[in-house]
């Protein structure tokens, strides 16, 4: 079991898993969205004859990657911040060990 969650009390680790889960329902809504509206502007772009489509897709791509490495290797519970929680605790307690 994740050392950080030993001593929570069932609540808790029942709200962490609702906003761990909302947080990765709310990626997966976000890259939906992301793919329907960028299909409508790729067949608008390309019915014109231009390529300007891929400025929002590039964009929008971008901010869609920082959101899922967020949830995924740096929100509270990934493992990403689970290491550096335990870094931090380790510098503040050298003499105890986790």
């Amino acid at each position: 079991m994740n050392p950080t969650l030993q001593n929570a009390s069932r609540p808790d680790i029942e709200k962490l898993a609702r906003r761990r889960a909302g947080a990765k329902m709310g990626w997966y809504i976000h890259a939906f969205v992301y793919v329907l509206v960028n299909l409508g502007l790729v067949a608008l772009s390309a019915s014109r004859g231009h390529t300007w489509a891929v400025y929002p897709l590039m964009g929008w791509g971008l901010g869609l990657l920082i959101h899922g490495a967020v949830i995924w290797f740096v929100a509270p519970g990934g493992g990403f911040y689970d290491r550096l929680v335990e870094r931090e605790r380790r510098a503040l307690h050298p003499g105890e060990r986790g």
